[in-house]
């Protein structure tokens, strides 16, 4: 059974910095691809960034280039979200998913089938 459990969210400050944590477990399939999407108060889910268990296939939205990284760990079965100059539109439930395979895209929702519970992130102005 694949779990995926999400830690890391807190409140901030613009301009500042927090990093998510996603450990992850029970695969079926040797790689898989990891996702961080993101949901704001009234809006839809949205894709942030994406990533196979083999550290490769890296892809961003728009909106998070050059300020979110993605990244794993692979003996900890961790996949990481660090955010950088986070703005206050960035808050929102984060949250970590997996598919057997990425698409040739930014991450939407319903390409996923596993979650996680989701971790608050607060970006105060």
């Amino acid at each position: 059974q694949v779990q995926l459990v999400e830690s890391g969210g807190g409140s901030v400050q613009a301009g500042g910095s927090l990093r998510l944590s996603c450990v992850y477990g029970g695969f079926q399939y040797t790689t898989a691809c990891l996702a961080w999407f993101r949901q704001a108060p009234g809006k839809e889910r949205e894709g942030v960034a994406r990533i196979y268990t083999t550290g490769g296939s890296i892809l961003y939205a728009d909106s998070v280039k050059g300020r979110f990284t993605i990244s794993l760990a692979n003996a900890k079965n961790t996949v990481y979200l660090q955010m950088d100059r986070l703005k206050p539109e960035d808050t929102g439930t984060y949250y970590c998913a997996q598919a057997p395979y990425c698409l040739a895209r930014v991450p939407r929702p319903a390409d996923f089938g596993t979650w996680g519970q989701g971790t608050q992130v607060t970006v105060s102005s």
